[in-house]
């Protein structure tokens, strides 16, 4: 099968490749066309997934697919950005049509959960890797940012962290768990859902936000360092699930919830005046103060943090 018919057969045909609102023109020609509301910005967004670092080289293609928009996705959600298409690079060291179609059923998938449109991409053949680009609308002036993060702010995460991280074992073969523990577990890492809404409903309430993929107190430190404060995160306030708990133990759920990273949960500072307008599912981790970095407390109020704070693609080893 030729690329061109692979693009027609896998994916340009395919439900999410059918065009939707602020998709003017698709899969077809050189370049997608998007509309955009006047008073509104296009944000844009790349994610690079490679297999045998972002993915285990043999696993299931329709998790695969779902995971591999999911993630990029997050980034929207992260700017308080409406999804309206992406793109899809794939990398494929050949053709297998099996593999493909649940690829593509993945993909469409979790497509149609965060209402975007797959609207164009390219094939190529190499080592397996998949790179998709994402473009949503914010109105102009009210994209979430990193960089305003004020003193006085409190500190939220939008839900349970280190699911994804404690999934490891399980997603590698290294463990097993009873279904009612492994199953919400493997559905937060292959499956997790971009906190799309929550991030709309931060518009005009969050001082600063991203989303948290590699680790809270290292992505913490992005807001810390471009905001120009201090971050401080109260052990006991870190939510953590009952099956990762059940899974790891209290302790090392909660190494997996403040290092592990994959979560794709949204982090965020708002004034505490802001927390009666958003939703339950909103923990409070700490506050934000003067000063600079990223802080762990224990129950005593003692510093805590750990050296390593999350995952580096290009960390130096001694």
């Amino acid at each position: 099968m030729g690329e061109f018919e692979l693009i027609r057969h896998y994916f340009a045909a395919a439900p999410c490749a059918q065009g939707g609102e602020g998709v003017a023109l698709g899969i077809g020609d050189d370049c997608a066309l998007l509309d955009l509301p006047a008073g509104e910005q296009l944000a844009i967004s790349t994610d690079t997934l490679v297999a045998g670092v972002h993915f285990p080289a043999v696993c299931d293609p329709l998790l695969l697919g779902q995971r591999s928009l999911a993630v990029a996705v997050s980034d929207l959600a992260a700017m308080g950005a409406t999804a309206v298409g992406f793109t899809l690079a794939l990398t494929l060291p050949q053709v297998g049509a099996q593999w493909l179609a649940g690829f593509a059923d993945g993909l469409g998938r979790m497509a149609a959960r965060c209402g975007i449109s797959l609207i164009g991409g390219d094939t190529t053949r190499g080592p397996l890797s998949i790179t998709v680009t994402v473009f949503g609308r914010v109105p102009t002036g009210q994209a979430l940012r990193r960089s305003g993060a004020q003193p006085g702010d409190l500190l939220c995460v939008g839900g349970f962290l280190g699911n994804a991280a404690g999934a490891l074992p399980l997603v590698l073969g290294e463990r097993e768990a009873p279904a009612d523990v492994a199953g919400p577990l493997l559905e937060h890492y292959w499956s997790p859902l971009p906190q799309l809404q929550l991030g709309e409903r931060l518009r005009g309430l969050a001082t600063a936000a991203l989303d948290i993929s590699d680790g809270l107190l290292a992505d913490c430190g992005h807001i810390a360092k471009v905001s120009g404060v201090a971050l401080e995160v109260n052990l006991t306030q870190v939510p953590v699930s009952a099956p990762l708990q059940a899974f790891l133990g209290r302790e090392a759920a909660l190494h997996a919830a403040l290092t592990g990273g994959d979560d794709y949960v949204l982090a965020f500072t708002v004034p505490e005046s802001a927390l009666t307008a958003l939703a339950r599912e909103v923990h409070v981790i700490g506050r934000v103060l003067e000063g600079q970095g990223v802080t762990l407390r224990d129950p005593q109020g003692q510093d805590i943090t750990p050296v390593q704070r999350g995952y580096q693609h290009f960390r130096e080893t001694p």
